[in-house]
């Protein structure tokens, strides 16, 4: 039997706002949550010199390794030996590499609802269960150390996001601690994605390897090093899993680009444009917050990191995707319907991304008051 895996639903807006594009229309893509800038200078700087002096093949970079494992010893005081370390085309393949090397098909694993939706799928297309769990504002969209301890069957496993997509929910250090306890006596195995930590509004995230120091966690040079396309990103597995991790990687994956992992290297010591580029995500950040108001928006998942709106809009449509259609062709602003974060309560939900540049918000929001204010309270789309 072949896994049914559903559509990736802002891919479909995505395509409909280039063939906008291509028309000559002016599209706003706060669709995807990809960074408007690119790689840091220094680091394009060192793949051009590369890319004249190597021809390049299959190769995984000792030094990004060791320098990955040395940021978590300065970022969160854990200890990752390089061997941890595995380098991936993205954060994508790391999940998978994750699922793969510790459950087995028929596998139950939990994880939020709302959540990312290549959680759901990737299980899906591994046969592993996703077991969701509905999360709301008293959660602050988050799973909860309560509502994990009172699944019965226990699950084999737990996926965690912090800061989250679709919402920029983090959980605090307290909650993250009793989230391990639970764990550690149920014996749950335990997949961080932290491909959004660095980027965090007025609060820090804990990796979960300073609470459960055998989970596996997935990171990226997509977000906060602004490198979506160069895709690169890592896993760190605990000792017991590295043979399991490399005997997979090897016959699945081989290595991400040699170029990327050069460029990475040098961009763990870009900071101070890393650091600009977080300072224009706040300053879009309050500039949508001061907005939504004017867009009629009062219900929001608390947006305390990454870079993302999740908007409850069921006074106005019970259908997100026509909803984001119909938006673009009218707008030009793509966004992503929250159908594809939480099949069940999504289609009243959309996700803005604020990973574009200030301009572009500042037009966005010009662009969608008056569009939001035509619709009024009214039903339908």
């Amino acid at each position: 039997m072949i896994a049914h895996v559903e559509p990736f639903h802002a891919t479909t807006i995505g395509r409909l706002a280039y063939e906008l594009a291509a028309e000559g229309r002016d599209v706003i893509h706060m669709e995807y949550g990809q960074p408007s800038t690119g790689a840091p200078a220094a680091a394009i700087a060192a793949a051009h010199t590369v890319l004249d002096a190597e021809a390049g093949g299959y190769w995984e970079s000792p030094a990004l390794r060791e320098r990955i494992a040395r940021h978590y010893a300065e970022a969160y005081g854990v200890v990752v030996t390089p061997e941890q370390v595995f380098l991936t085309c993205g954060a994508s393949p790391a999940f998978v590499l994750a699922l793969s090397c510790c459950f087995r098909p028929g596998a139950r694993v939990a994880l939020a609802r709302p959540g990312y939706v290549a959680y759901r799928n990737a299980m899906r297309t591994l046969y592993i269960e996703p077991v969701e769990l509905p999360c709301g504002p008293a959660e602050r969209y988050q799973v909860t150390a309560a509502a994990l301890d009172a699944l019965d069957p226990v699950p084999e496993g737990l996926i965690l996001a912090s800061p989250a997509n679709p919402t920029g929910t983090v959980i605090a250090p307290k909650e993250l601690a009793a989230i391990a306890q639970v764990c550690a006596r149920k014996g749950i195995t335990v997949i961080s994605d932290e491909i959004y930590h660095g980027l965090t509004y007025g609060m820090t995230a804990d990796s979960l390897l300073q609470h459960v120091p055998e989970a596996l966690v997935v990171n990226s040079f997509s977000k906060w090093f602004s490198m979506a396309g160069w895709r690169l990103g890592w896993l760190v597995v605990p000792s017991r899993l590295i043979e399991a991790a490399r005997a997979r990687i090897a016959n699945l994956f081989l290595t991400p680009p040699v170029l990327a992992q050069h460029a990475g290297l040098v961009a763990f010591d870009c900071t101070e444009e890393l650091e600009g580029h977080h300072a224009n995500y706040a300053r879009n950040r309050e500039l949508l917050l001061a907005a939504l108001p004017r867009l009629g928006l009062q219900r929001i998942a608390p947006p305390d990191g990454a870079f993302y709106i999740w908007a409850d809009i069921g006074h106005l449509t019970n259908d997100s995707f026509a909803f984001c259609r119909q938006l673009l062709a009218d707008t030009g602003v793509a966004t992503a319907p929250g159908i594809d974060f939480d099949p069940v309560d999504g289609n009243r939900f959309i996700r803005l991304s604020f990973a574009v540049s200030t301009l572009e918000i500042e037009d966005a929001i010009e662009r969608m008051v008056p569009w939001f204010a035509a619709r009024g309270n009214t039903a339908g789309v």
